[in-house]
């Protein structure tokens, strides 16, 4: 377990769970009442009356834009959306047998070629490199598969709105406008979700004063694990292995028999219903009828129902949907092939990170030291409890 001591007295927990490691004023999560709040407007709201570009915004600049703001955040970040032709010719390079989230976490760090200041401490510089990475991290998901499935990237529109470019970018034509409001809504309910994995893993990188873009290439490492972003992709493998309605209620009892887990159910924080998964559930009905591919968003309400049911009756406590659950059906209709669904959660939590790594560089002083530093409890060797004796190689029989 780890160590560490406050006020004079050794402390210990594991995977950190529970402890309180920075002040932040970019988002919080209520556990208990089941809300998310950005820069304190909460996320129903937002994502009923707002946009992702609004919401980058707030993220990134600390408070929401006026009409000019908005206006020319807006062109600011189509314009950045276009990708320099060196970056194209990285992502050409990279094998297409590569997971989509690996060419991202690759070519991110190479976004420093083209920063004239990467390592200016100014807080604006900062703050460009920020809109930089949300307006082209999209661009080169979208890029990244045209390549490997052999066609050539579309350039970026900046007239369009940042979700409705994305869509056209990866398919190569105008999307139907509703399903792109809905990718813009998702996107809000991905921006940012408090201190969890990928955003503490890029604040510790900030930590050691390393650029941005190190620190958001470490983020997309921490996301594209199975527990974090890559979650939604477990979520769609599990319903196409079901198929069938008929066969959701055998799937899952035999899983949760054996120890298995059901992918999009319960969260590591909160106790009630996660709030975008109750927006998602909506957003997922409403897309697979704009679709008319309503399969999809029946066989995961079907897969929710059954795997409350199973724990109420055999564990005798509730379980909710986390925000994994309807997002992969969602993507699914909009025509996201399962292995970008971890990528497509990158394109929205960028700005969220962008401004977890902001307020670690420029922060207000904080009970912390600059350097995330924690401590680890040594348990021993495999040789005993006396200290290993060096042998030569040749005496180790």
């Amino acid at each position: 377990m780890g160590t560490g001591v406050n006020g004079g007295a050794e402390t210990k927990n594991v995977g950190l769970r529970g402890v309180t490691v920075a002040d932040t004023r970019v988002s919080h999560v209520d556990p208990e009442a089941g809300r998310l709040i950005y820069r304190g407007y909460d996320i129903g709201v937002l994502a009923e009356r707002s946009t992702y570009e609004e919401v980058a915004y707030l993220l990134i600049e600390g408070s929401l834009p006026t009409t000019a703001e908005l206006a020319a955040f807006t062109v600011e970040l189509g314009e950045r959306r276009i990708l320099p032709a060196d970056l194209v010719t990285l992502l050409r390079a990279c094998p297409r047998s590569m997971a989509p989230v690996d060419v991202l976490q690759s070519v991110v760090p190479a976004m420093v070629a083209h920063d004239p200041r990467p390592r200016d401490p100014s807080k604006e510089a900062e703050r460009e490199r920020a809109v930089d990475l949300t307006a082209k991290v999209a661009s080169m998901v979208a890029a990244g598969h045209r390549i490997r499935m052999g066609f050539d990237p579309i350039p970026s529109d900046p007239s369009l709105g940042h979700a409705a470019d994305f869509l056209r970018m990866l398919h190569d034509a105008t999307p139907d406008p509703r399903l792109a409001r809905e990718l813009d809504i998702a996107l809000i309910l991905h921006a940012d979700h408090s201190m969890n994995a990928s955003t503490f893993t890029a604040r510790t990188v900030t930590s050691t004063r390393a650029t941005i873009y190190a620190a958001v290439a470490a983020a997309i490492g921490a996301l594209s694990g199975e527990l974090h972003g890559g979650a939604n992709a477990r979520v769609m493998e599990m319903l196409e292995e079901i198929g069938d309605l008929d066969q959701v209620e055998p799937y899952v009892r035999a899983r949760l028999e054996s120890g298995g887990r059901i992918m999009g159910m319960g969260h590591a924080v909160y106790r009630t219903d996660d709030p975008r998964a109750v927006i998602l559930r909506k957003m997922s009905r409403r897309a697979g009828s704009t679709a008319d591919e309503p399969h999809w968003f029946d066989l995961t309400e079907r897969v929710e129902e059954v795997t409350r049911s199973v724990f109420r009756e055999r564990r005798r406590r509730e379980i909710y949907p986390n925000v994994d659950l309807y997002s992969a059906s969602l993507y699914r209709v909009m025509g996201v092939p399962r292995d970008l669904f971890t990528p497509v959660f990158a394109v929205a939590r960028v700005a969220g990170w962008s401004a977890h790594v902001i307020e670690e560089r420029f922060a207000e002083a904080q009970e912390k030291p600059e350097l995330y530093r924690p401590q680890s409890e040594y348990v021993g060797h495999y040789c005993g409890p006396e200290s290993c004796e060096y042998e030569p190689p040749e005496e180790r029989e």
